[in-house]
This record gives C-alpha cells, sequence and structure tokens, in this order.
C-alpha cells in the first residue's frame, strides 16, 4: 500500500457526535476528502445500506479477511461484532486523488495512527455527558437495551 493522502480520523464513543461531525465535513468540497466505509461483522441496524454506512459481512468471511491480511485495522469491539479497515478502501479513495476520513472507534484510530504516524491527523471528540450520550443513543433506536447498557456501561469505566 503507497502512502499517498493524508488520513483523517474522527474517533469517539457512539453518541458523541462524531457521525455528524465527519458529515459536515464531507460536504465542504474544497476539503477534498472522501469517507473510509468500514467493514463490520454485525447485521445492519436501522436504514444502514451495504456498500454505503459498512460492507457488512458475515462472522466467517470477516474472519478470512482477517487470514489475508486485508485490513489496515480492526478489532473485536463486542463479541463476535468486529470492526475494520479493508486496505482496498484506502487505496480507492486515493486512486481518487482524495484525503480519507474516518468515523471509527478509539482503538481503530490509534491502530491507523501507528502506521501511518505523519499522514494522520486524529480527533477525539468527546460526549458532552453521559447522559446525553445516553439519550442520543436511545433516541436512535437502534439497539436493544442489553447493547445500550454494555456502551453505556463501557463509557462510564473510561
Amino acid at each position: 500500500m503507497k502512502k499517498e493522502g493524508k488520513l483523517i480520523v474522527f474517533s469517539a464513543p457512539s453518541g458523541s457526535g462524531k457521525t455528524t461531525i465527519v458529515h459536515h465535513l464531507l460536504k465542504q468540497p474544497e476539503l477534498n476528502l472522501d469517507f473510509s466505509i468500514s467493514a463490520t461483522s454485525r447485521k445492519p441496524r436501522g436504514k444502514e445500506i451495504n456498500g454505503e454506512d459498512y460492507y457488512f459481512m458475515s462472522l466467517k468471511n470477516f474472519k478470512k479477511q482477517i487470514e489475508k491480511d486485508n485490513f489496515i485495522e480492526w478489532e473485536e469491539v463486542y463479541t463476535n461484532n468486529f470492526y475494520g479497515t479493508l486496505k482496498k478502501e484506502i487505496d480507492r479513495i486515493w486512486k481518487l486523488g482524495k484525503h480519507v476520513i474516518f468515523d471509527i472507534d478509539v482503538v481503530g484510530g490509534l491502530n491507523i495512527k501507528k502506521k501511518f504516524p505523519k499522514n494522520t491527523l486524529a480527533v477525539f471528540v468527546q460526549p458532552p455527558s453521559i447522559e446525553e450520550m445516553e439519550r442520543r443513543l436511545r433516541n436512535r433506536k437502534t439497539d436493544s437495551e442489553e447493547k445500550l447498557k454494555s456502551v453505556l456501561q463501557k463509557q462510564k469505566k473510561s
């Protein structure tokens, strides 16, 4: 993989506002950005579209892609819920002559920064409060109560 453009990584817990920021920046044509679509082994939520919001893969296929070393970074965020950035996704964007903007979790962002230290700008978005984060996640109505409690508990520990 040839290092070409810039990598702008926005990372934060779910419900922090990173997606809203990334969408705003993507609307600024002078920034010459394109969105890196992450791969995941989880099922689509709400109105998510394969190839637009995520590349949805079966757990078996995701693990096969790991074995083939097709990811720049990946991790198992929750049991059997893998997320990662495919190498071909970065290549696709750089071939367009654009800079890559990411909306990923903190560990994934740090892994990209380690691999591309001179090309990467990493921005962490902190939620205004745990209460506001919970309100946003509940208003989305995309996660089960069990999943919400898990996400909120994880945030309270950090």
